[in-house]
Protein backbone atom coordinates (compact mmCIF):
# COMPACT_ATOMS: atom_id res chain seq x y z
CA UNK A 1 0.00 0.00 0.00
CA UNK A 2 1.21 3.47 -0.94
CA UNK A 3 1.79 5.56 2.18
CA UNK A 4 0.64 9.05 2.14
CA UNK A 5 3.42 12.29 2.62
CA UNK A 6 3.57 13.96 5.93
CA UNK A 7 6.01 17.06 5.03
CA UNK A 8 8.12 18.35 8.96
CA UNK A 9 8.34 22.04 8.84
CA UNK A 10 10.88 23.15 11.25
CA UNK A 11 11.08 26.51 12.99
CA UNK A 12 13.57 26.06 15.49
CA UNK A 13 15.41 28.97 13.82
CA UNK A 14 12.53 31.61 14.00
CA UNK A 15 10.01 30.77 16.16
CA UNK A 16 12.36 28.76 18.75
CA UNK A 17 14.81 31.65 18.48
CA UNK A 18 12.10 33.51 20.90
CA UNK A 19 12.95 31.42 23.85
CA UNK A 20 14.35 32.81 26.59
CA UNK A 21 17.86 33.03 26.68
CA UNK A 22 18.24 31.99 23.55
CA UNK A 23 20.21 34.02 21.19
CA UNK A 24 21.62 32.60 17.79
CA UNK A 25 24.66 33.72 16.40
CA UNK A 26 25.17 34.30 12.44
CA UNK A 27 27.25 30.98 12.74
CA UNK A 28 24.88 29.15 15.32
CA UNK A 29 21.95 29.66 12.49
CA UNK A 30 24.33 27.99 9.68
CA UNK A 31 25.67 25.28 11.76
CA UNK A 32 21.91 23.91 12.80
CA UNK A 33 20.50 24.90 9.38
CA UNK A 34 23.36 22.49 8.17
CA UNK A 35 21.77 20.29 10.96
CA UNK A 36 18.69 20.45 9.91
CA UNK A 37 18.93 19.36 6.52
CA UNK A 38 21.03 16.35 6.87
CA UNK A 39 17.88 15.01 9.21
CA UNK A 40 15.88 15.27 6.29
CA UNK A 41 13.05 18.26 7.44
CA UNK A 42 11.27 19.46 4.17
CA UNK A 43 11.64 22.88 5.50
CA UNK A 44 14.25 24.92 7.87
CA UNK A 45 12.45 28.44 8.34
CA UNK A 46 15.52 30.63 8.65
CA UNK A 47 13.91 33.75 10.36
CA UNK A 48 12.83 37.06 9.92
CA UNK A 49 15.06 38.84 7.03
CA UNK A 50 14.74 43.04 7.69
CA UNK A 51 13.97 42.28 11.19
CA UNK A 52 17.40 42.38 12.42
CA UNK A 53 21.02 42.22 11.18
CA UNK A 54 21.81 38.60 11.75
CA UNK A 55 18.96 37.43 9.67
CA UNK A 56 18.98 39.42 7.18
CA UNK A 57 22.49 38.45 6.99
CA UNK A 58 21.32 34.91 7.09
CA UNK A 59 19.07 35.09 3.75
CA UNK A 60 22.12 36.14 1.27
CA UNK A 61 22.47 33.37 0.27
CA UNK A 62 20.36 30.09 0.96
CA UNK A 63 21.47 27.76 4.09
CA UNK A 64 20.17 24.72 2.96
CA UNK A 65 20.84 22.05 0.22
CA UNK A 66 18.04 19.72 0.10
CA UNK A 67 15.41 21.23 2.41
CA UNK A 68 13.56 24.25 1.41
CA UNK A 69 14.69 27.55 2.66
CA UNK A 70 12.10 29.82 4.16
CA UNK A 71 11.42 33.36 4.93
CA UNK A 72 9.19 34.61 7.71
CA UNK A 73 6.99 37.83 7.14
CA UNK A 74 3.96 40.00 7.75
CA UNK A 75 1.30 40.31 4.95
CA UNK A 76 1.10 43.60 3.24
CA UNK A 77 -0.33 46.38 5.52
CA UNK A 78 -3.29 47.64 5.20
CA UNK A 79 -4.24 50.40 2.84
CA UNK A 80 -1.05 49.67 0.53
CA UNK A 81 -0.54 47.35 -2.67
CA UNK A 82 1.65 44.38 -2.36
CA UNK A 83 4.18 45.60 -4.27
CA UNK A 84 4.85 49.04 -2.67
CA UNK A 85 4.91 47.21 0.73
CA UNK A 86 8.70 47.34 1.67
CA UNK A 87 8.61 44.22 4.01
CA UNK A 88 7.52 42.04 1.37
CA UNK A 89 10.33 43.59 -1.00
CA UNK A 90 12.68 42.23 1.79
CA UNK A 91 11.11 39.05 1.38
CA UNK A 92 11.40 38.75 -2.22
CA UNK A 93 15.39 39.88 -1.64
CA UNK A 94 15.99 36.66 0.69
CA UNK A 95 17.50 34.00 -0.81
CA UNK A 96 14.49 31.78 0.13
CA UNK A 97 12.30 29.13 -1.99
CA UNK A 98 9.19 30.15 0.57
CA UNK A 99 7.46 32.99 1.57
CA UNK A 100 5.67 32.01 5.08
CA UNK A 101 3.22 35.32 5.85
CA UNK A 102 1.69 35.22 9.26
CA UNK A 103 -1.89 36.92 9.05
CA UNK A 104 -4.14 37.13 12.42
CA UNK A 105 -7.18 34.70 11.54
CA UNK A 106 -9.14 36.14 14.60
CA UNK A 107 -11.42 38.67 14.41
CA UNK A 108 -10.83 40.44 17.37
CA UNK A 109 -6.82 40.10 17.00
CA UNK A 110 -7.63 41.67 13.66
CA UNK A 111 -9.32 44.97 15.33
CA UNK A 112 -6.88 45.23 17.99
CA UNK A 113 -3.71 44.38 16.64
CA UNK A 114 -3.66 45.49 13.22
CA UNK A 115 -6.52 48.08 13.91
CA UNK A 116 -8.47 47.45 10.00
CA UNK A 117 -11.31 45.66 9.18
CA UNK A 118 -12.01 42.76 8.65
CA UNK A 119 -12.36 42.88 4.96
CA UNK A 120 -8.84 44.69 4.47
CA UNK A 121 -7.70 41.53 6.62
CA UNK A 122 -8.50 39.70 3.87
CA UNK A 123 -7.11 41.55 1.20
CA UNK A 124 -3.91 41.87 2.61
CA UNK A 125 -4.13 37.92 2.90
CA UNK A 126 -5.23 37.66 -0.81
CA UNK A 127 -2.56 40.10 -2.44
CA UNK A 128 0.52 39.31 -0.30
CA UNK A 129 0.13 35.64 -1.57
CA UNK A 130 -0.54 35.96 -5.42
CA UNK A 131 2.13 38.96 -5.42
CA UNK A 132 4.66 36.47 -4.14
CA UNK A 133 3.35 33.62 -6.12
CA UNK A 134 4.20 36.38 -9.27
CA UNK A 135 7.42 36.00 -8.32
CA UNK A 136 7.87 32.27 -8.76
CA UNK A 137 8.37 31.61 -4.81
CA UNK A 138 6.53 29.27 -2.74
CA UNK A 139 3.84 30.89 -0.21
CA UNK A 140 2.77 29.56 3.20
CA UNK A 141 0.22 31.10 5.36
CA UNK A 142 0.40 31.24 8.99
CA UNK A 143 -3.00 31.21 10.16
CA UNK A 144 -2.51 33.14 13.42
CA UNK A 145 -4.74 32.41 16.68
CA UNK A 146 -6.31 29.91 14.58
CA UNK A 147 -8.06 27.85 16.94
CA UNK A 148 -9.12 31.00 19.27
CA UNK A 149 -10.41 32.35 16.02
CA UNK A 150 -12.52 29.86 15.12
CA UNK A 151 -13.85 29.21 18.63
CA UNK A 152 -14.91 32.92 18.36
CA UNK A 153 -16.08 33.06 14.96
CA UNK A 154 -15.55 30.22 12.74
CA UNK A 155 -17.17 32.14 9.47
CA UNK A 156 -14.55 34.24 9.13
CA UNK A 157 -11.50 32.01 10.52
CA UNK A 158 -12.55 29.93 7.34
CA UNK A 159 -12.84 32.83 5.67
CA UNK A 160 -9.06 33.87 6.47
CA UNK A 161 -7.88 30.08 5.21
CA UNK A 162 -9.84 29.86 2.25
CA UNK A 163 -8.86 33.34 0.89
CA UNK A 164 -4.94 31.83 1.56
CA UNK A 165 -6.43 28.81 -0.54
CA UNK A 166 -7.68 30.53 -3.13
CA UNK A 167 -5.00 32.56 -3.65
CA UNK A 168 -2.59 29.87 -4.73
CA UNK A 169 -0.86 29.25 -0.99
CA UNK A 170 0.72 25.75 -1.18
CA UNK A 171 -0.13 25.45 2.77
CA UNK A 172 -2.48 27.19 5.06
CA UNK A 173 -1.26 26.26 8.57
CA UNK A 174 -3.29 26.20 11.38
CA UNK A 175 -1.62 27.68 14.64
CA UNK A 176 -3.19 27.14 18.25
CA UNK A 177 -0.96 30.83 18.82
CA UNK A 178 -2.08 30.75 22.80
CA UNK A 179 -1.34 27.15 23.31
CA UNK A 180 -4.33 26.38 24.90
CA UNK A 181 -6.25 24.58 22.99
CA UNK A 182 -7.05 20.49 23.27
CA UNK A 183 -5.77 17.85 21.39
CA UNK A 184 -10.08 16.65 20.88
CA UNK A 185 -10.47 20.31 19.80
CA UNK A 186 -7.60 20.56 17.34
CA UNK A 187 -8.91 17.27 15.97
CA UNK A 188 -12.73 18.31 15.68
CA UNK A 189 -11.94 21.80 14.03
CA UNK A 190 -9.66 20.54 11.58
CA UNK A 191 -12.28 17.97 10.48
CA UNK A 192 -14.33 20.53 9.52
CA UNK A 193 -11.94 23.10 7.90
CA UNK A 194 -10.83 20.23 5.79
CA UNK A 195 -14.69 20.42 4.77
CA UNK A 196 -13.39 23.43 2.88
CA UNK A 197 -10.13 22.93 2.20
CA UNK A 198 -7.60 19.45 1.36
CA UNK A 199 -5.65 17.79 3.72
CA UNK A 200 -3.04 18.11 1.33
CA UNK A 201 -2.63 22.00 1.84
CA UNK A 202 -3.26 22.31 5.68
CA UNK A 203 -0.41 22.25 8.51
CA UNK A 204 -0.65 22.48 11.91
CA UNK A 205 1.74 24.89 14.54
CA UNK A 206 1.11 24.14 18.40
CA UNK A 207 2.06 25.53 20.83
CA UNK A 208 2.79 23.93 24.34
CA UNK A 209 1.16 25.94 27.12
CA UNK A 210 -0.75 22.67 28.32
CA UNK A 211 2.10 20.12 27.62
CA UNK A 212 -0.19 19.48 24.94
CA UNK A 213 2.04 20.59 20.96
CA UNK A 214 2.66 17.00 20.59
CA UNK A 215 -0.80 15.19 20.98
CA UNK A 216 -2.36 18.48 19.35
CA UNK A 217 -0.15 17.87 16.13
CA UNK A 218 -0.86 14.14 16.15
CA UNK A 219 -4.44 14.88 16.54
CA UNK A 220 -4.23 17.23 13.53
CA UNK A 221 -2.51 14.53 11.57
CA UNK A 222 -5.44 12.27 12.70
CA UNK A 223 -7.84 14.49 11.35
CA UNK A 224 -6.29 15.33 8.39
CA UNK A 225 -3.27 17.57 7.70
CA UNK A 226 -0.35 16.71 5.84
CA UNK A 227 2.26 19.14 7.27
CA UNK A 228 3.68 19.57 11.17
CA UNK A 229 5.24 22.67 12.21
CA UNK A 230 8.06 22.55 15.28
CA UNK A 231 11.39 23.00 16.43
CA UNK A 232 14.33 20.97 17.73
CA UNK A 233 13.63 19.59 21.38
CA UNK A 234 10.46 21.96 21.54
CA UNK A 235 12.77 24.97 22.22
CA UNK A 236 9.73 28.30 21.28
CA UNK A 237 8.40 31.07 23.55
CA UNK A 238 6.88 30.98 26.92
CA UNK A 239 6.52 26.89 27.04
CA UNK A 240 7.75 25.96 23.91
CA UNK A 241 6.82 24.45 19.91
CA UNK A 242 5.65 21.05 19.06
CA UNK A 243 9.03 18.87 19.60
CA UNK A 244 9.73 17.28 16.41
CA UNK A 245 12.75 15.70 18.04
CA UNK A 246 9.62 13.99 19.58
CA UNK A 247 7.69 13.77 16.87
CA UNK A 248 9.38 12.17 13.93
CA UNK A 249 10.18 9.09 15.93
CA UNK A 250 6.77 8.89 17.18
CA UNK A 251 5.47 8.68 13.41
CA UNK A 252 8.27 6.89 12.05
CA UNK A 253 8.14 4.08 14.95
CA UNK A 254 4.54 3.73 16.11
CA UNK A 255 2.49 1.43 13.79
CA UNK A 256 -0.58 3.87 13.44
CA UNK A 257 1.76 6.28 11.86
CA UNK A 258 4.39 4.36 10.22
CA UNK A 259 1.69 1.90 8.32
CA UNK A 260 -0.13 5.01 6.84
CA UNK A 261 2.59 7.89 6.00
CA UNK A 262 6.01 7.83 5.39
CA UNK A 263 8.46 11.44 6.56
CA UNK A 264 11.62 12.93 4.58
CA UNK A 265 13.69 11.45 7.04
CA UNK A 266 15.59 8.18 6.32
CA UNK A 267 15.93 5.38 9.27
CA UNK A 268 19.37 5.83 9.43
CA UNK A 269 19.18 9.52 10.00
CA UNK A 270 16.55 8.58 13.18
CA UNK A 271 19.21 6.43 14.58
CA UNK A 272 21.40 9.61 15.10
CA UNK A 273 19.03 11.58 16.46
CA UNK A 274 19.70 11.47 20.25
CA UNK A 275 23.34 12.49 19.24
CA UNK A 276 21.82 15.35 17.06
CA UNK A 277 19.20 16.64 20.30
CA UNK A 278 22.09 17.15 22.34
CA UNK A 279 24.32 19.00 19.87
CA UNK A 280 21.74 21.07 19.84
CA UNK A 281 21.94 21.65 23.29
CA UNK A 282 25.87 22.13 23.50
CA UNK A 283 25.42 24.97 20.86
CA UNK A 284 22.59 26.36 23.34
CA UNK A 285 25.04 26.05 25.92
CA UNK A 286 22.32 23.98 28.72
CA UNK A 287 22.60 20.64 29.28
CA UNK A 288 20.20 18.84 27.76
CA UNK A 289 17.18 17.06 29.49
CA UNK A 290 17.62 13.91 30.90
CA UNK A 291 13.84 12.89 31.24
CA UNK A 292 13.43 14.23 27.35
CA UNK A 293 11.23 11.30 25.25
CA UNK A 294 12.89 8.93 23.18
CA UNK A 295 16.80 10.88 23.19
CA UNK A 296 16.52 11.87 27.16
CA UNK A 297 19.42 10.03 29.72
CA UNK A 298 16.78 8.67 31.74
CA UNK A 299 14.30 7.80 28.47
CA UNK A 300 15.78 3.97 28.98
CA UNK A 301 16.72 4.28 32.29
CA UNK A 302 15.70 1.53 35.44
CA UNK A 303 16.33 2.42 38.88
CA UNK A 304 13.93 -0.01 40.61
CA UNK A 305 15.83 -3.32 40.79
CA UNK A 306 12.78 -5.28 39.82
CA UNK A 307 12.26 -3.29 36.59
CA UNK A 308 15.66 -3.83 36.03
CA UNK A 309 15.56 -7.58 36.32
CA UNK A 310 12.45 -7.60 33.72
CA UNK A 311 14.07 -5.28 31.32
CA UNK A 312 16.88 -7.86 31.51
CA UNK A 313 14.71 -10.77 30.48
CA UNK A 314 12.69 -8.98 27.68
CA UNK A 315 13.36 -5.30 27.18
CA UNK A 316 9.94 -4.72 25.70
CA UNK A 317 8.70 -4.68 29.18
CA UNK A 318 9.60 -1.25 30.13
CA UNK A 319 11.12 -0.17 27.12
CA UNK A 320 8.32 1.01 24.30
CA UNK A 321 10.95 1.07 21.43
CA UNK A 322 14.64 -0.15 21.19
CA UNK A 323 17.02 2.32 22.61
CA UNK A 324 19.32 2.05 19.48
CA UNK A 325 16.34 3.10 17.13
CA UNK A 326 16.99 6.77 18.20
CA UNK A 327 20.86 6.69 18.74
CA UNK A 328 20.00 5.95 22.98
CA UNK A 329 21.47 3.35 25.13
CA UNK A 330 19.60 1.58 27.74
CA UNK A 331 20.56 2.61 31.00
CA UNK A 332 20.61 0.47 34.71
CA UNK A 333 20.54 3.11 37.27
CA UNK A 334 22.66 2.28 40.41
CA UNK A 335 20.84 3.79 43.70
CA UNK A 336 19.57 2.39 46.77
CA UNK A 337 16.63 1.13 45.01
CA UNK A 338 18.76 -0.93 43.17
CA UNK A 339 18.86 -4.94 43.46
CA UNK A 340 21.59 -7.08 41.67
CA UNK A 341 20.23 -6.86 38.27
CA UNK A 342 21.00 -2.94 38.36
CA UNK A 343 24.56 -3.76 39.31
CA UNK A 344 25.06 -6.84 36.64
CA UNK A 345 23.72 -4.52 34.32
CA UNK A 346 25.80 -1.49 34.46
CA UNK A 347 29.03 -3.97 35.26
CA UNK A 348 28.35 -5.23 31.65
CA UNK A 349 28.04 -1.66 30.72
CA UNK A 350 31.37 -0.40 31.52
CA UNK A 351 33.12 -4.07 30.64
CA UNK A 352 33.10 -5.94 33.80
CA UNK A 353 30.90 -9.36 33.36
CA UNK A 354 30.55 -11.26 36.58
CA UNK A 355 28.73 -14.23 37.08
CA UNK A 356 25.23 -13.67 38.99
CA UNK A 357 26.29 -15.46 41.53
CA UNK A 358 29.84 -13.98 42.48
CA UNK A 359 30.26 -12.79 46.22
CA UNK A 360 31.21 -9.28 44.32
CA UNK A 361 28.27 -8.46 43.08
CA UNK A 362 27.22 -8.66 46.40
CA UNK A 363 29.50 -6.28 47.58
CA UNK A 364 28.95 -3.56 45.35
CA UNK A 365 25.35 -3.58 45.92
CA UNK A 366 26.55 -2.95 49.83
CA UNK A 367 28.84 -0.16 49.02
CA UNK A 368 26.02 1.62 46.80
CA UNK A 369 23.69 1.35 49.38
CA UNK A 370 25.87 2.41 51.90
CA UNK A 371 26.79 5.43 50.40
CA UNK A 372 23.63 6.32 49.19
CA UNK A 373 22.83 6.53 52.89
CA UNK A 374 25.30 9.08 53.56
CA UNK A 375 24.36 10.99 50.70
CA UNK A 376 25.89 10.01 47.95
CA UNK A 377 23.52 10.12 44.09
CA UNK A 378 25.17 7.48 41.69
CA UNK A 379 22.22 7.10 39.36
CA UNK A 380 23.61 10.77 38.26
CA UNK A 381 27.02 9.82 38.63
CA UNK A 382 27.90 7.00 36.44
CA UNK A 383 32.27 8.00 36.73
CA UNK A 384 32.13 7.60 40.35
CA UNK A 385 30.02 4.17 40.35
CA UNK A 386 32.68 2.80 37.61
CA UNK A 387 35.50 3.91 39.71
CA UNK A 388 34.09 2.59 43.58
CA UNK A 389 33.37 -0.90 41.51
CA UNK A 390 36.76 -0.97 39.56
CA UNK A 391 38.45 -0.17 43.24
CA UNK A 392 36.22 -3.06 44.96
CA UNK A 393 37.52 -5.13 42.38
CA UNK A 394 40.66 -4.45 42.45
CA UNK A 395 40.98 -3.10 38.87
CA UNK A 396 42.02 0.81 39.46
CA UNK A 397 45.35 1.55 39.86
CA UNK A 398 46.35 4.35 42.63
CA UNK A 399 47.44 7.00 40.50
CA UNK A 400 48.10 9.39 43.28
CA UNK A 401 46.73 10.84 46.60
CA UNK A 402 46.14 14.08 48.03
CA UNK A 403 48.07 14.89 50.83
CA UNK A 404 46.08 18.09 51.44
CA UNK A 405 44.84 20.83 49.98
CA UNK A 406 43.86 24.74 51.24
CA UNK A 407 41.90 27.19 49.93
CA UNK A 408 42.14 31.36 50.83
CA UNK A 409 39.64 33.50 50.10
CA UNK A 410 40.73 36.78 50.32
CA UNK A 411 38.48 40.78 49.22
CA UNK A 412 40.84 43.42 48.54
CA UNK A 413 41.33 46.61 46.22
CA UNK A 414 43.02 45.83 43.21
CA UNK A 415 45.70 47.47 40.91
CA UNK A 416 43.37 50.18 39.74
CA UNK A 417 41.30 50.52 43.32
CA UNK A 418 38.03 48.27 42.29
CA UNK A 419 37.01 45.90 45.66
CA UNK A 420 37.16 42.14 44.24
CA UNK A 421 37.22 38.83 45.43
CA UNK A 422 40.09 36.92 44.93
CA UNK A 423 40.43 32.77 45.55
CA UNK A 424 43.57 30.85 45.70
CA UNK A 425 44.13 27.18 46.16
CA UNK A 426 47.24 24.99 46.77
CA UNK A 427 46.72 21.24 45.98
CA UNK A 428 49.93 19.09 47.44
CA UNK A 429 49.86 15.41 45.94
CA UNK A 430 52.42 12.10 45.64
CA UNK A 431 53.19 10.76 42.52
CA UNK A 432 55.84 7.68 42.84
CA UNK A 433 57.15 9.16 46.66
CA UNK A 434 57.42 12.96 44.97
CA UNK A 435 55.60 15.62 46.52
CA UNK A 436 54.28 18.06 43.81
CA UNK A 437 52.71 21.53 44.90
CA UNK A 438 50.69 23.75 42.68
CA UNK A 439 48.94 26.94 43.14
CA UNK A 440 46.59 28.77 41.06
CA UNK A 441 44.07 31.57 41.76
CA UNK A 442 40.44 31.44 40.29
CA UNK A 443 36.67 32.86 39.80
CA UNK A 444 35.80 31.57 42.94
CA UNK A 445 37.17 28.52 45.71
CA UNK A 446 36.05 25.63 43.28
CA UNK A 447 37.32 26.97 39.97
CA UNK A 448 40.43 27.31 41.71
CA UNK A 449 40.59 24.37 43.48
CA UNK A 450 40.26 22.66 39.99
CA UNK A 451 43.13 24.34 38.32
CA UNK A 452 45.33 23.77 41.09
CA UNK A 453 44.28 20.11 41.56
CA UNK A 454 45.08 20.03 37.35
CA UNK A 455 47.97 22.53 36.88
CA UNK A 456 50.62 19.34 37.67
CA UNK A 457 50.31 15.69 37.61
CA UNK A 458 53.95 14.98 36.92
CA UNK A 459 53.90 12.27 34.07
CA UNK A 460 50.05 12.46 34.37
CA UNK A 461 49.84 15.53 33.40
CA UNK A 462 50.09 14.85 29.05
CA UNK A 463 46.52 12.63 29.63
CA UNK A 464 44.14 15.70 31.31
CA UNK A 465 45.51 18.56 29.24
CA UNK A 466 42.08 18.38 27.31
CA UNK A 467 39.67 17.85 30.21
CA UNK A 468 37.08 21.08 30.76
CA UNK A 469 34.32 21.29 33.70
CA UNK A 470 31.00 21.57 32.23
CA UNK A 471 28.65 21.61 34.95
CA UNK A 472 28.71 21.94 38.83
CA UNK A 473 25.86 21.01 40.80
CA UNK A 474 25.49 21.55 44.74
CA UNK A 475 22.53 20.01 46.43
CA UNK A 476 22.23 20.50 50.67
CA UNK A 477 20.15 18.28 52.69
CA UNK A 478 19.99 16.80 56.05
CA UNK A 479 19.31 20.66 57.14
CA UNK A 480 19.97 22.21 60.14
CA UNK A 481 23.51 22.88 61.69
CA UNK A 482 24.82 19.43 60.43
CA UNK A 483 23.42 19.53 56.91
CA UNK A 484 25.18 17.46 54.05
CA UNK A 485 26.11 19.13 50.65
CA UNK A 486 26.42 16.76 47.44
CA UNK A 487 28.12 17.99 44.59
CA UNK A 488 27.86 16.85 41.24
CA UNK A 489 30.17 17.69 38.58
CA UNK A 490 30.22 16.83 34.97
CA UNK A 491 33.49 16.96 32.41
CA UNK A 492 34.13 16.55 29.16
CA UNK A 493 37.20 16.09 26.59
CA UNK A 494 38.15 17.15 23.52
CA UNK A 495 36.80 13.51 22.20
CA UNK A 496 33.35 14.80 22.98
CA UNK A 497 33.16 12.45 26.01
CA UNK A 498 31.37 13.20 28.95
CA UNK A 499 30.95 11.64 32.28
CA UNK A 500 29.49 13.17 36.08
CA UNK A 501 31.33 12.18 39.42
CA UNK A 502 30.22 12.70 42.87
CA UNK A 503 31.03 14.26 46.59
CA UNK A 504 29.66 14.52 49.74
CA UNK A 505 30.77 16.00 52.97
CA UNK A 506 29.34 18.40 55.70
CA UNK A 507 31.80 20.87 53.91
CA UNK A 508 31.31 22.26 50.33
CA UNK A 509 34.32 22.64 49.72
CA UNK A 510 36.10 19.00 50.82
CA UNK A 511 32.46 17.58 48.50
CA UNK A 512 33.86 19.60 45.32
CA UNK A 513 36.88 18.16 46.08
CA UNK A 514 35.78 14.27 45.94
CA UNK A 515 34.03 15.02 42.83
CA UNK A 516 36.83 16.27 41.33
CA UNK A 517 39.35 14.15 41.90
CA UNK A 518 36.92 11.12 40.91
CA UNK A 519 36.92 13.20 37.67
CA UNK A 520 40.52 13.31 37.42
CA UNK A 521 41.23 9.42 38.09
CA UNK A 522 38.32 8.48 35.82
CA UNK A 523 39.73 10.42 32.72
CA UNK A 524 43.75 8.67 33.70
CA UNK A 525 42.01 5.18 33.83
CA UNK A 526 39.58 5.70 30.45
CA UNK A 527 43.24 7.43 28.71
CA UNK A 528 45.17 4.04 29.67
CA UNK A 529 47.64 5.24 32.26
CA UNK A 530 49.67 3.02 34.24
Amino acid sequence: MTKERLYLFDTTLRDGAQTTGVDFSLDDKRHIATMLDGLGVDYVEGGYPGANPTDTEFFKKKATKNAKFAAFGMTKRAGRSASNDPGIAGLLEAHADTITFVAKTWDYQVHVALGCTLDENLDSIADSIKYVRTHNREAILDCEHFFDGYKANPDYALQCAMTAHRAGARWIVLCDTNGGTLPQEIEAIVKEVIKHIPGSHLGIHAHNDTENAVANSLAAVRAGVRQIQGTLNGLGERCGNANLTSIIPTLMLKADYADRFEIGVPQEKLSMLTKLSHTFDELLNRAPNRHAPYVGASAFATKAGIHASAVLKDPRTYEHVPPDSVGNVRRMLVSDQAGKSNILAELERIGVELAKDDPRVVRVLDEVKEKEALGYAYEGADASFELLARRILGQLPNYFEVERFRINVERRLNAVGVLVTVSEAVVKVIIDGEELISAAEGNGPINALDLALRKDLGRYQKYIEDLELLDYRVRVFQGGTDAVTRVLIEFGDKEGARWSTVGVSANIIDASFHALTDAVVYKLYKAGAR
